[in-house]
């Protein structure tokens, strides 16, 4: 278990992936999870590890994302509620089953999608 959390919230996917490249690079943190809000305009990084490692990588994608934080945070030894819904989280998040050869490829209908007859 990590001993802090590290929030970033941020507009855009584009954006939040970039902030996490940078996050992850500038340290030794691993994401936990994230969150869209707003259709993904909206994205909220939640990355751990150690107190000084969660903080650099803060601070670098603070500094050097494509676009300003709306907001950040980083919780040293979080309260165990804030674990919980981090846990929560994470849990809709690494509870997607991996994409594999049989997935939808862009462009092509899902497996229930039926074509209405004309």
């Amino acid at each position: 278990m990590a001993n802090a959390l590290g929030f970033i919230e941020i507009t855009g996917v584009v954006a939040a992936m970039d902030a996490l490249d940078i996050m992850c690079k500038a340290a030794d943190v691993t994401l936990a999870t994230w969150e869209r809000k707003l259709g993904g305009r909206l994205v909220t990084l939640v990355v751990e590890g150690k107190v000084e490692a969660v903080r650099q990588s803060v601070e670098a994608a603070t500094a050097r994302a494509l676009k300003k934080p709306v907001s950040v945070g980083i919780l040293p030894n979080p309260h165990p509620e804030i674990v919980r819904m981090v846990a929560l989280s994470a849990s809709r998040f690494k509870g997607k089953p991996e994409p594999s050869s049989e997935s939808k490829q862009l462009g092509e209908d899902p497996p229930d999608f039926v074509p209405k007859e004309k």
